[in-house]
């Protein structure tokens, strides 16, 4: 795909930014149908599993594990914390809230691995594993570019 359209502009479609989420989205509705019988989407397994060997940990530290800000997190912690998967509480210092998985998300957790590892398979197919492997080191090495802190321009 040229980033450069025929007067030498560069061209709008190919926007790294709107090609990436384009991408997020195809994948992460491939991973929902695929988890759909655990009742979780992509994101809360992904949260559920990130979680999973770093409890309790503060919303900020899990914020910044996550590449979110601190208010989406919670947004999407929210309904975990409804379904009983999670449990946040003050921590020592009352201004920190840590999140912890209960027994039920943990329970949730196992039983959803089999349904994202047929997910994670139908992708490294899909795309073939070589391809796979490329694609998670060119998007590692994009977060490390401008990850925060990163001077732009």
């Amino acid at each position: 795909m040229s980033t450069r359209n025929e007067t030498g502009q560069r061209d709008p479609a190919a926007c790294a930014c709107l090609n990436l989420r384009k991408t997020a989205r195809v994948v992460t509705q491939a991973y929902d149908a695929h988890l759909r019988p655990t009742g979780l989407r992509a994101t809360q397994f992904s949260l559920l599993a990130t979680l999973a060997p770093r409890q309790p940990v503060g919303v900020t530290q899990l914020a910044e594990k996550l590449v979110m800000d601190r208010t989406t997190l919670t947004r999407n912690l929210r309904p975990l914390e409804k379904r009983g998967l999670i449990r946040m509480a003050a921590g020592a210092d009352s201004r920190v809230h840590e999140i912890s998985l209960t027994e039920e998300g943990r329970a949730a957790l196992q039983a959803a691995i089999p349904y994202w590892e047929n997910a994670q398979n139908s992708i490294a197919e899909r795309l073939a594993e070589p391809r796979l492997d490329r694609l998670l080191t060119d998007l590692a090495a994009a977060r490390e570019v401008f990850r925060p802190g990163y001077r732009h321009g």
